[in-house]
């Protein structure tokens, strides 16, 4: 689109977009001089502290962006405190077990997946309508004091919290199963020792994913702030994108650029803090978790939600996604219509059916060639450092305006937006896992003893990565899927009247107070997906971790219990 036109209808949706007047903005704001010249004057006055001004406004950018990273900061301090009491929350239990040597059987995680799945823009929907409008405890509109970032820091916060929780919970049972943990129970230590440093041990493999899952709000809170009408960062770099706004976009994505190099320096020292001088001394066991077996309410849970999630799809495929009934909008559930009706009067289980092939099928591809792309990019991380610091703060909104003007709009020029952002977290986790690996005694003992790359991949950088990140591609599949459906709804990818689970809830998500039922068929699938392909992994494993038999029997004895230092 013609950038005079944006900016035009930016500045007043009236106006009509005349040749002269199209003549004027681009004389104005010089467009004739091209990009290249725009963008060597606005980083020529960086230095000096001029960014320029808003071509929609008028206004001096770097104020603009100051105000409004200083709220999406403060807001995502709020969330990281949220998320921090949630993943502690879930983990509890395990923590409590594994110090007192009883943790007997692998926990399900059906709670952190269900929470995780939660889609974080209906979540504050509703803890707009609950806890501001109908009980009054907080404000559910503006930015004017604390009292503003509780109810927002619930919403970004409980998912972020569950996806770190559901990563820790999976962690802790091999910390638990090391030389150190049974030499210290044998000894008599106390439980709340045990715990620390199990909890230390398990931690900073998960630490790296605090910046793609919570440091990225700062940026990809956008549906958030528009629902509390928060003037934060993502609201200003939607609308900046929207209007093709130059100044104040490239200043917001260098603010977030520089955002995530200093959150991922920072967490890389905490990290490294963490584990101490095992790190670099070879003497830091590998975590692999030990043979728990899945109780029998597991395996129940994972195969009433596939059978439930299965039923419904089916039940909507029998019937038509794209009738329109004007008067029949927004219909309780009924016999005629078990899940409702959307705002134009259609049957909600006929799009909810209808629409979960092409969801599912898009989703896992996107998420594959995600995982497939963190884990090559993450292997090598001396050559993609800062990279990933970097592109794990950009919102998936500005790669969606750029695949957009190549592409056009579709579900898979939005899929190739999320693709070009949504590698970060599993490059984060595959480097931190493997270089833990290479810190292992056994690993070391292996390079000794002459094993060349194929055994060292096959039999150690495998098994150490692929069961975390398949567990963090399942946890992460449903937020890929409201991603693209933010995508859809904002113009960037699927169109309507096409149904697509995301984008249901996006439609519908305006009627959370009228019609509740709107919204609850597609994120109830959601979470019946979610709590299943998780429940399905961990029964497919059998409770064993996903080493081959000669990496299992390498591994004998090669944990020192004083790999750990805990002084």
């Amino acid at each position: 689109m013609d950038p005079a036109l944006s900016v035009l209808r930016a500045r007043s949706s009236d106006a009509e977009a005349t040749a002269s007047q199209l003549a004027a903005v681009r004389e104005q704001l010089g467009l004739q001089d091209g990009p290249f010249v725009h963008l060597a004057r606005w980083l020529g006055g960086l230095p000096s502290g001029d960014a320029g001004v808003s071509w929609v406004s008028g206004e001096p950018v770097l104020a603009q962006v100051t105000a409004a990273f200083a709220v999406s900061l403060t807001l995502m301090l709020g969330a990281f405190v949220v998320t921090v009491l949630v993943a502690a929350l879930i983990s509890a239990r395990t923590v409590r077990l594994g110090a007192r040597r009883q943790l007997h059987r692998a926990r399900s995680g059906s709670v952190a997946v269900a929470l995780a799945a939660l889609p974080k823009f209906l979540l504050a929907a509703l803890l707009a309508l609950v806890g501001g409008v109908w009980l009054g405890w907080f404000p559910s509109q503006g930015w004017s004091g604390p009292a503003s970032m509780v109810l927002p820091s619930l919403a970004l916060g409980i998912p972020s919290g569950a996806m770190i929780g559901g990563l820790l919970n999976q962690a802790l049972p091999a910390a638990f199963a090391e030389p150190w943990a049974r030499t210290w129970h044998a000894h008599g230590y106390a439980p709340a020792k045990v715990a620390r440093t199990a909890v230390r041990r398990a931690l900073a493999g998960v630490l790296p994913q605090l910046l793609p899952t919570v440091v990225a709000l700062v940026g990809g809170a956008v549906a958030v702030e528009q629902i509390f009408n928060i003037p934060g960062l993502g609201r200003l770099s939607l609308d900046a994108a929207i209007a093709q706004d130059l100044p104040p976009l490239q200043t917001a994505t260098l603010a977030l650029a520089l955002l995530g190099v200093v959150a991922g320096l920072l967490l890389q020292g905490l990290r490294h803090l963490l584990l101490g001088p095992a790190l670099r001394a070879g003497g830091l066991p590998a975590l692999h978790t030990p043979p728990l077996p899945q109780g029998r309410a597991t395996r129940f849970l994972t195969v009433g939600c596939a059978l439930a999630l299965a039923a419904l799809i089916v039940a909507g495929l029998l019937r038509d996604p794209l009738t329109v009934d004007t008067a029949g909008r927004l219909l309780p559930p009924s016999v005629a219509h078990p899940l409702g009706t959307d705002a134009l009067g259609r049957d909600l289980l006929a799009r909810l059916g209808h629409g979960a092939l092409r969801t599912v099928s898009i989703s896992l591809a996107v998420t594959a060639v995600c995982v497939v792309a963190g884990l090559l990019l993450g292997a090598v991380p001396r050559a993609t450092a800062g990279l990933t610091e970097v592109t794990s703060t950009l919102p998936a909104v500005l790669a969606g305006m750029l695949t957009t003007a190549v592409t056009g709009p579709s579900a898979w020029g939005s899929a190739l937006a999320v693709c070009l952002v949504g590698w970060t977290p599993y490059a984060a986790q595959t480097a931190a896992l493997i270089e833990q690996e290479r810190a292992s005694g056994h690993f070391l003992a292996s390079r000794s003893l002459g094993a060349g790359p194929r055994h060292l991949l096959t039999w150690h950088y495998l098994p150490a990565v692929l069961p975390a990140l398949a567990l963090s591609a399942l946890l992460r599949l449903p937020t890929t899927i409201l991603v693209l459906a933010s995508l859809g709804f904002l113009g960037l990818g699927e169109q309507p009247p096409t149904p697509e689970w995301g984008r249901l809830l996006s439609e519908n998500q305006p009627y959370v107070e009228l019609a509740p039922w709107a919204v609850a068929g597609p994120a109830v699938a959601l979470v019946l997906l979610a709590v299943a392909a998780v429940g399905a992994v961990g029964t497919g494993r059998g409770g064993r971790a996903w080493i081959p038999a000669r990496g299992r029997r390498s591994r004998r004895g090669t944990g020192s219990a004083s790999g750990l230092t805990t002084e």
